[in-house]
């Protein structure tokens, strides 16, 4: 269940930067089913994604959409640095 999770602070720590740790929080929580729907549309984009993001985090990426395990413990991920951004 760890594999492709060396992504996950590169993820997190640009979605802070951004300030949008927390709303990406709440959209992972609230898809529902959509989670599902986006990873089966990360890799039918592969080809498109890899070149920039490679093949493991493209991989990654759909495996915390579609596994509810991953992705509850990349929104706590999320949440943990969410109180850190400006405004929060």
């Amino acid at each position: 269940m760890t594999e492709g999770r060396q992504f996950w602070q590169t993820w997190v720590d640009l979605l802070s930067r951004w300030g949008l740790s927390n709303a990406a929080a709440v959209i992972l929580e609230t898809a529902g089913p959509l989670n599902i729907v986006g990873a089966q549309v990360v890799y039918l984009a592969q080809p498109l994604f890899t070149p920039g993001l490679g093949r493991g985090a493209s991989d990654a990426l759909a495996r915390v959409l579609e596994d509810a395990a991953e992705r509850q413990a990349f929104i706590h991920l999320l949440r943990e640095t969410a109180h850190l951004e400006p405004g929060a």
